[in-house]
């Protein structure tokens, strides 16, 4: 089992790249088997989850030619299975995106109930809704989702909850209906409007992705097309604090700053200076941090997905910060690890009281997720003397060369995975 070992203390200094956003590359590989022609997508991040898609993607026919790292060539057109199957399904959860991109393209899809983090309840209820309203029959049967139509309607889609997942589903889905289709109470991601986008390259109709009324109307087929994905802000994010954390400089690079907007607003709260270009972010923390509070909210909001990076930065600020997950109930399983660091964070519920501390200290401690592992790493890197961290798989399915990354900025981090590699570790760096 391969783990991170890593000598805290030095400020993190020097210019980072970003790469293509994980949450919008996942729909967009689903949705590029909806046509029967090449389609080619270039800014691929090469993670755990994205290999994991284009396998079950290749599984079920579709031709998959990875041109590089982070470029793939996808042709829909040899699709004979309509099943997926659960071996893939239950590494990543974003494989149910095949349902609306089978559904549509055929009208019949199977896929087993999803896997993926264990960050809380993540009902996929809302789209089943979708699919059922634009006429599908959907039920469970042997542990898969089965939807089937002989033809697909638009229809009139109230969300009773935002959801991501069920927006780019049933905007997939509804993009192959016969007639209009109006989302409303949709979700406002980044992703949500750049899988919007990808759509309408290959000759979709749809109005409205960024705000929280949709409108699509139904195309009878789908053609190829070339895209690019848009950065990841959570990786770009993630960056940022560790600036924070670790008294640092960075110049995060390949960013759109508008989609960092909650984030940045927060880092300057606990008293970084943030300066934005047109495609990159630079943080700098020359001074002794604050406290703040933070509640998760839909974009554009706080986003879930940065809270525990923001949760370990305020462990090591002055006064007591309040952090509040209101998206997923299960965010809050690294508090123990952190506690074992010297952070001194007390859970109650859906919120964190945060009291900050003079220094955090090295200690083993293990990712329990992925964003909850990258945050592990910025307190490691952020504390005094060595921690281990167990369980990096997670940390691998959303972050491209992390280490190395992170080495290019003045980060000592290794990856290991024997206890005589560990040892070797702290002989090297004292």
């Amino acid at each position: 089992m391969e783990q991170y070992v890593i000598k805290g203390g030095n400020p993190l200094v020097g210019e980072v790249d970003i790469a293509g956003a994980k949450n919008a590359a996942l729909p967009i590989l689903a949705a590029a088997i909806m046509t029967d022609e090449p389609v080619l997508i270039e800014n691929l991040p090469d993670v755990r989850d994205i290999n994991v898609l284009l396998e079950a993607i290749a599984e079920i026919g579709a031709q998959v030619d990875r041109l590089n790292s982070s470029t793939v060539r996808i042709n829909g057109s040899a699709i004979k299975d309509l099943s997926v199957d659960y071996e893939y399904i239950k590494k990543i959860r974003a494989s149910y995106y095949l349902l609306g991109a089978l559904l549509g393209k055929y009208k019949h899809a199977e896929v087993p109930l999803p896997g993926g983090c264990n960050i809380g309840s993540r009902p996929i209820d809302q789209h089943l809704k979708g699919f059922r309203a634009l006429g599908a029959n959907v039920g469970i049967s042997y542990g898969a989702i089965v939807a089937r139509a002989n033809v697909l309607k638009g229809s009139h889609i109230f969300l009773d909850m935002v959801s991501v997942g069920a927006t780019i589903n049933i905007m997939m889905a509804a993009s192959m209906a016969q007639g209009r289709t109006i989302i409303e109470n949709a979700a406002r991601e980044p992703h949500v409007v750049d899988v919007a986008n990808f759509l309408n390259s290959m000759g979709a109709n749809i109005r409205g992705a960024g705000t929280d009324v949709i409108r699509i109307r139904g195309v009878d087929k789908l053609h190829g097309t070339k895209y690019s994905i848009i950065p990841d802000q959570i990786e770009a994010g993630t960056f940022m604090f560790a600036a924070a954390a670790t008294g640092g400089d960075i110049m995060v690079r390949n960013v759109i700053p508008k989609h960092l907007e909650a984030t940045t607003a927060k880092l300057e709260e606990i008293g970084c200076e943030v300066e934005e270009f047109d495609d990159a972010v630079r943080v700098r923390a020359g001074r002794k941090l604050c406290r703040t509070h933070v509640k998760t909210l839909p974009y554009p909001g706080y986003p879930t997905d940065m809270q525990p990076q923001i949760a370990v930065t305020l462990s090591i600020a002055e006064g007591t910060s309040i952090v509040t997950e209101s998206i997923f109930e299960n965010r809050f399983k690294y508090a123990d690890e952190l506690t074992r660091m010297g952070a001194n964070i007390k859970v109650e519920g859906n919120t964190a009281i945060i009291d900050g501390v003079k220094k955090l200290t090295g200690a083993r401690v293990s990712a329990p997720d992925l964003r909850a592992g990258a945050a592990l790493v910025i307190a490691g890197l952020a504390a005094e003397g060595i921690t281990i961290i167990d369980d990096i798989v997670y940390i691998q399915r959303g972050y491209e060369n992390f280490e190395q990354k992170l080495r290019s900025l003045g980060a000592e981090i290794e990856k290991v995975s024997t206890e005589k590699e560990i040892q070797k570790f702290r002989l090297r760096v004292g």
